[in-house]
């Protein structure tokens, strides 16, 4: 294997040339992290936007992402495979666009005084995002906290399977039920 093959790839400037790349398309590069898989190494990008991303969207990205890196052979000789995904549930909340895109939902975050708190948050800004903190009694909303991201840690995005007002409709399709009942 030549000295050119065995260079490590730089996420960094991968990263550079690659978002330009994906906010053409109107989505954020969250990540770019470069693995060596035997011989070959692997890429992976995540990719995230305000309405989230569907399978289409990271198909349109894979393609645009792919045809740069041919382009201009930021990846050399050696072999890769690129993998484009968008974050999971677990993603740390860390930027102001993070908590935007978690609006409604219910999260915890450590605070950078100590301690940690949880709560459903319900505004955000460049500068802040404001929490609904649990009631006293369930069902009772409690009283709202406003947090500069100065003094929030990762928050992390607490899993909710009833969540309350998601969307407000059924969990099922009510096209779907159609079908099972002329069945």
């Amino acid at each position: 294997m030549s000295p050119a093959a065995r260079a490590e790839i730089d996420g960094t400037k991968l990263r550079v040339q690659l978002e330009p790349v994906v906010a053409e398309l109107g989505y954020d590069l969250e990540e770019v992290v470069v693995h060596r898989a035997g011989s070959r190494r692997l890429l992976r990008i995540v990719v995230d936007g305000d309405d989230g991303v569907t399978l289409d969207d990271i198909a349109e990205v894979s393609q645009a992402v792919s045809a740069a890196l041919d382009a201009g052979n930021q990846m050399g000789e050696t072999a890769y495979d690129l993998e484009v995904t968008s974050p999971g549930v677990s993603r740390p909340l860390t930027e102001p666009r993070h908590w935007r895109r978690a609006a409604g939902r219910l999260v915890q975050v450590p605070l950078a005084s100590g301690g940690e708190v949880t709560g459903r948050v319900v505004e955000t800004d460049d500068e802040a995002v404001t929490l609904e903190l649990p009631g006293k009694k369930p069902g009772v909303p409690g009283e709202r906290r406003r947090l500069g991201y100065s003094e929030l840690g990762k928050g992390r995005v607490q899993i909710e399977f009833n969540r309350p007002g998601a969307d407000g409709e059924p969990a099922w399709d009510e096209a779907d039920e159609d079908v099972d009942e002329q069945s």
